[in-house]
């Protein structure tokens, strides 16, 4: 064997161990809880340390909002004002994603949801609508079911009913892959991340660099443990059957410029199929409470008041009645 072929050998070999070694070191990498979020607050759980932000009346109706996948707070920021004037708001960051801790493991929908259901048992929070966008409806609907007393009402945005419903790509599927997947979670420029994040909203939509941030913040466990946690969860069970056996009201909502969902109305008709309100949003991809943040916060809105809202539109036809009876009246001969 020729030195040249001994050299690319034992090149070979290196870059095999330093991968190997690589992916071995990002798998374990963990972190601890710290407040990214004005406002924030770190609740220490059991089960993990999870960042709360609290905005609005505490005597007000309560709305909680779970974010997506590879996301946090920020992502409700346009909504959050819009939502607050008359709600006690409570915005949560998932176990492994913005200021919440990052264990090892532990991404489970099921324990979402429990430590959710831990920081609504410190605040004192029962009977509120729980808002999820995406991977956030699966931790809602599963909230309803372990914890039915703390949910009045389930909202879900863009949340596909099962990983059958949506599609990525080869290129997007490749963070997840062994070795492959660790490799680029170690290289990845920022440039990167902000051209994945393209699909989480409709063409064209300029990403803001705070969500690269938000990606950043993670680490590779938290990463695949949260992308699997949503398969393994709606592969029992589809959400729209899941939330319907929860007996709650449910509305579903999602961006008709859906660029992960591979037909957003086709997965609204599933969820409608299982009883739920459903909403299209015109001009939104796959967030709307971030492209849309004002026709999210007032769909939210109306569904979290549908007594008050057919009340009042009870007034008004009342109203135009007695108008039209008036107007009748006097052009009686």
């Amino acid at each position: 064997m020729g030195r040249g072929w001994k050299i690319l050998i034992g090149v070979i070999v290196a870059l095999v161990v330093v991968i190997g070694v690589n992916a071995l070191v990002v798998d374990a990498e963990t972190k601890s809880a710290a407040v990214t979020e004005p406002g924030g607050r770190i609740v220490s759980l059991p089960g993990g340390d999870i960042e709360v932000v609290e905005k609005g009346p505490r005597g007000g109706s309560p709305i909680v909002l779970i974010h997506c996948f590879t996301c946090a707070i920020n992502w409700w920021d346009g909504v959050i004002p819009r939502l607050d004037r008359d709600h006690r708001v409570i915005a949560v960051d998932l176990l492994g994603h913005g200021g919440s801790e990052k264990p090892s493991s532990g991404y489970s929908i099921e324990n979402q949801a429990d430590l959710i259901a831990g920081v609504l048992g410190r605040l004192g929070v029962r009977n509120a609508e729980v808002v999820g966008h995406s991977l956030g409806g699966p931790v809602s609907i599963a909230l309803a079911e372990q914890s039915p007393r703390l949910v009045n009402r389930l909202v879900t945005i863009d949340s596909i009913p099962d990983d059958s419903y949506g599609d990525v790509g080869f290129i997007g599927e490749l963070p997840f892959k062994p070795v492959i997947g660790q490799t680029l979670w170690r290289i990845k420029p920022d440039f990167s991340i902000k051209d994945g994040l393209g699909v989480a909203f409709a063409p064209g939509f300029k990403v803001p660099d705070a969500f690269v941030e938000d990606v950043k913040r993670m680490t590779y466990s938290s990463y695949t443990g949260s992308h699997d946690a949503f398969d393994n969860y709606t592969g029992e069970e589809p959400l729209p059957q899941r939330a319907a056996a929860t007996g709650k009201p449910v509305l579903a909502i999602m961006g008709a410029e859906e660029q992960i969902a591979k037909d957003p109305g086709v997965a609204l008709a599933a969820y409608r199929a299982a009883g739920a309100q459903t909403k299209l949003i015109q001009g939104a991809g796959h967030s709307p409470n971030v492209e849309k943040p004002a026709e999210t916060a007032a769909i939210v809105l109306a569904f979290d008041k549908p007594a008050e809202i057919a009340k009042k539109a009870a007034a008004r036809h009342e109203l135009q009645k007695r108008l039209q009876d008036g107007e009748a009246v006097r052009k009686r001969p």
